[in-house]
């Protein structure tokens, strides 16, 4: 059965996304191919006529992540208190809890990283945070302080996603945004 040009599109649309989701929840090297496409009810075989290989996926994938922020941001870059507001959604419940939907840099771009395979994209979804965060701030060192409050924030996630005690996973949220919110003032 022959399918139509906008099925095949729509099917290699729907990988990428399952993948995105999976690579920022479960890590790249733990999401198999065979269990991706299973659970959009198609081949493994099936994966090769829409991608190359997995690292074509990958990329693709963190495109796409790249894009949800990139909406998601844009909002809260437009809001009265842009700085806080990007701070308080970054440091989260819904965040510490949900990577599958977040930002890629502590998940997708950590782990590329720690494999030696850098990825224009990760450079792409830094940049747009640190010239969004840097247009916040006032002073003549406001791109540095952006590179600190985007390591901080994403330190501060990745290390409360990692403890086992959820009053210290709390913990760590709570105070690294006190403390980037009143660094702001």
């Amino acid at each position: 059965m022959r399918y139509s040009q906008d099925h095949k599109a729509q099917t290699h649309q729907r990988i990428i996304k399952e993948a995105s989701a999976r690579f920022r929840r479960d890590g790249i090297g733990a999401t198999g191919l065979q269990p991706l496409m299973k659970a959009l009810g198609l081949t493994h075989g099936g994966f090769y006529s829409h991608f190359k290989s997995k690292d074509e996926l990958v990329e693709k994938a963190l495109v796409a992540a790249r894009e949800e922020l990139d909406g998601l941001c844009a909002q809260l870059f437009a809001s009265e208190h842009p700085l806080e507001a990007f701070i308080d959604s970054y440091l989260s419940e819904w965040h510490q809890t949900s990577p599958q939907e977040g930002c890629p840099l502590p998940t997708m771009s950590s782990e590329l990283g720690l494999r030696g395979q850098p990825s224009a994209t990760t450079d792409a979804v830094l940049n747009a945070r640190l010239e969004q965060v840097q247009a916040t701030l006032e002073g003549e060192n406001a791109a540095e302080r952006s590179i600190v409050i985007m390591s901080t924030l994403i330190g501060a996630l990745l290390l409360s996603r990692s403890v086992e005690n959820a009053e210290l996973a709390q913990r760590i949220l709570d105070v690294t945004r006190d403390h980037l919110k009143q660094s702001d003032d």
